[in-house]
């Protein structure tokens, strides 16, 4: 779509009571990041209350019509997805508003490719608008849903508020917190609005008006259709709704007076991170589970039990269930779980290993769901089978769960559709990963509604994490994987190789699984970093890197992890057989270098003596280096003898990848992850956070 220009839904899709809108942006350096909001406007333009405004403290509203569904990975950055259920709507509301906000003095001007994307229920993309003319605003209306003579339309705005996220908030009616409003009144007081609305007219009023003149032709829209499936992203579970008591102007320079973000008005439960002291007489004894794993002997057993468990819990814990179907296009409503159940389909009939239901006014929306654990691969026999009785019986999706992570452009399983058929069934894919992600996130960090619903979600958590249970997520590096280490070793691996591009997506997995082992873990957002140029297809991508690889014989990615003050870089030499993980930190604005060098060592006194610390300088390559158990005496050696301008400086640890070379997890992936979390405990947690004060 083009500024400006609006659609109809109902000419798009006609599966369009729920849809997803994606917001995306990529970033040269890797760092750009902003927060989503969304707001419910009635006839006059503004909210009916603050419980209006959804935003990362009031994600879910109570009857399912908007559900903010968080950060997933693409191929190149990034994506914010939220899902809407346009019938859901109450019918006082006229205008559904999408916008997101930067924080920290950061401008959507510094982004590239920003865009939002549109798809229906069944994850057909139907639109897309770029954004090419941002500028220097904190806050930007990506675009907005309006009714039109009983039918929902989307227009795309692409306008923003310079004055960030409360001057968002104010201009439609969300109260904001005393003390901000005194701190930021200079810059929200007749703040304008990005370049193509005049400073006295407000984007509440410019899309008013917009409307207001609606009833013209609409031959001038433009709609790019994407046509790619969303997959599966976890939504934040549904809880008392939040009432917003402070706003953060979050995309202006901060006031001297610290402004804390909005919080929840009740307090949910979440578990202590140490358990009581066991009453047990020695470590031999065990203590009783709801969910026992010990008499798991084969396969089909395990994935009779992974199914029936966690489809019983998501059944139980309406946080829990409500996040992981939301981003399938399930509706908020009455959850109902089966497994076992037999469908005609020929001479035999099929059993899925599970079917969820969901109820609402009425209607019911319907998923088949087929579990593999141990590693074992999806038939792509079954789900094509699946997805064919879903399609006649009227069936909206069919889900499939197994260790594998499924990729941007690498489906699990190609599946043929039948474009005879006017019923679109949605294929999605969870991996137990995520599972246990979304589980630990609710009982760690954003917590559960009552005591009852986090003791069950711990009892999943446990069950998943057991050796036996099957459900460990990626842990074999594939068939590809000694075949390329060895001809690296040998120097036979050729470019255009198909196994170095298995290995890639292998790598590309392990990855997305480390991140979100690791922010269930700290509770914050880990994603893997994407440098890819606009519009790159994942495979060429992909083939790009497995050439690198056979040349250099290494495999390198980033991950940002949310209040840390740089990238933690990964790479693994596969010449080497070394694991290096490193972040490199800029140096203050202000200050001396010896002082600099000297803060940095007393930061790093609980660091491994073998961290290695090397000075980046201005337009050169190789600065001073030394190991932190040499500078820890002389912190100046690190200095450079030539007064060079210092930019900064790079940490880095090395280990071992594992002295085995089979597939199993016991070798690379558990060096992998072992690597990870050392240099995240001992170094990365040392460092000074963003934007913190430098004594």
């Amino acid at each position: 779509m083009v500024k400006g220009a609006n659609v109809g839904l109902a000419a798009l899709s006609e599966d369009v009571g729920s849809v997803m809108v994606s917001l995306g942006w990529s970033s040269p350096t890797g760092e750009g990041d902003a927060d989503v909001s969304v707001l419910l406007l009635t006839a006059d333009g503004k909210v009916r209350s603050d419980a209006d405004f959804y935003f990362y403290n009031n994600p879910v509203a109570a009857d399912g019509s908007v559900q903010l569904l968080g950060k997933t990975p693409t191929s190149d950055g990034n994506e914010d997805r939220i899902t809407f259920d346009l019938t859901a709507i109450p019918a006082d509301v006229e205008q559904v508003v999408v916008a997101a906000s930067r924080y920290n003095g950061a401008r959507f001007g510094d982004l590239d490719d920003v865009r939002v994307t549109l798809a229906d229920g069944s994850g057909e993309g139907l639109l897309r608008f770029s954004i090419e003319d941002a500028g220097a605003v904190g806050a930007l209306l990506f675009g907005e849903f309006y009714r039109r003579a009983g039918d929902w339309k989307f227009r795309a705005i692409g306008q923003g508020y310079e004055s960030g996220l409360a001057g968002l908030a104010q201009d439609y009616g969300v109260d904001v917190d005393d003390d901000a409003e005194e701190a930021e009144a200079a810059e929200v007081t007749g703040a304008a609005v990005a370049e193509d609305v005049p400073p006295e007219e407000t984007p509440s009023e410019a899309v008013a008006a917009s409307v207001a003149t609606d009833a013209g032709p609409e031959a001038k829209t433009e709609v790019e259709a994407v046509g790619t499936a969303v997959p599966l992203v976890a939504v934040p579970a549904p809880g008392p709704v939040p009432v917003v008591e402070q706003i953060v102007s979050e995309s202006v320079e901060a006031p001297a007076k610290s402004v804390p973000r909005p919080r929840t008005a009740k307090k949910k439960v979440t578990l202590p991170k140490v358990a009581k002291k066991s009453l047990a007489e020695n470590d031999s004894w065990r203590a009783a589970r709801l969910f026992p794993v010990s008499a798991l002997k084969s396969d089909r057993d395990r994935e009779t039990r992974a199914t029936s468990v966690l489809l019983s819990v998501m059944a139980q814990v309406p946080e829990f269930g409500r996040r992981l179907t939301a981003g399938f296009g399930a509706p908020a409503g009455r959850m109902e779980m089966f497994t076992e159940v037999s469908l005609p389909k020929g001479d035999t009939p099929r059993r899925p290993d599970g079917v969820i239901r969901v109820e609402r006014a009425g209607k019911l929306w319907t998923a088949l769901v087929e579990t593999k654990t141990n590693g074992n691969s999806l038939k792509p026999d079954q789900v094509q089978a699946y997805t064919e009785i879903a399609a006649r019986r009227g069936y909206e999706a069919v889900i499939t769960l197994s260790n594998d992570v499924e990729l941007d452009g690498s489906p699990l399983v190609d599946v043929k559709t039948d474009g005879r058929r006017k019923h679109k069934v949605a294929l999605r894919h969870l991996s137990w990963a995520d599972v246990a992600h979304q589980a630990q996130m609710l009982i760690r960090h954003e917590g559960v509604g009552n005591a009852a619903h986090a003791w069950l979600l711990q009892e999943l958590l446990h069950y998943l994490q057991h050796e036996n249970s099957g459900c460990h997520g990626f842990q074999n590096m594939g068939p590809a994987w000694v075949p390329v280490r060895n001809g690296i070793d040998d120097e036979t691996l050729c470019q255009g190789d198909r196994r170095a591009v298995e290995v890639v997506e292998s790598w590309e997995r392990l990855v997305r699984q480390v991140c979100l082992r690791l922010g269930g873990e700290l509770g914050q957002k880990v994603l893997p970093v994407q440098r890819a140029k606009r519009g790159t297809d994942p495979r060429v991508r992909r083939a790009a890197l497995a050439d690198q690889l056979c040349l250099a014989g290494r495999l390198d990615s980033e991950l940002r992890i949310e209040g840390t003050p740089g990238i933690l870089a990964l790479s693994a030499d596969l010449r080497t057989g070394k694991l290096r993980t490193s972040i490199e930190i800029d140096v203050p604005e202000q200050g001396y270098p010896l002082t600099w060098a000297k803060r940095l060592v007393r930061q790093l006194s609980d660091a491994p003596a073998d961290l290695h610390v090397e000075t980046l300088l201005d337009g050169q390559v190789g600065g001073p280096r030394g190991t932190l158990e040499r500078l820890r005496p002389e912190p100046g050696d690190i200095l450079p003898k030539n007064n060079a301008e210092i930019t900064g400086f790079r940490l880095s640890l090395f280990r071992s990848m594992g002295n085995t070379r089979g597939s199993a997890e016991s070798g690379f992936i558990r060096s992998v992850d072992e690597a990870v979390d050392r240099f995240h405990d001992h170094v990365v947690v040392h460092l000074d956070r963003p934007g913190s004060t430098r004594r």
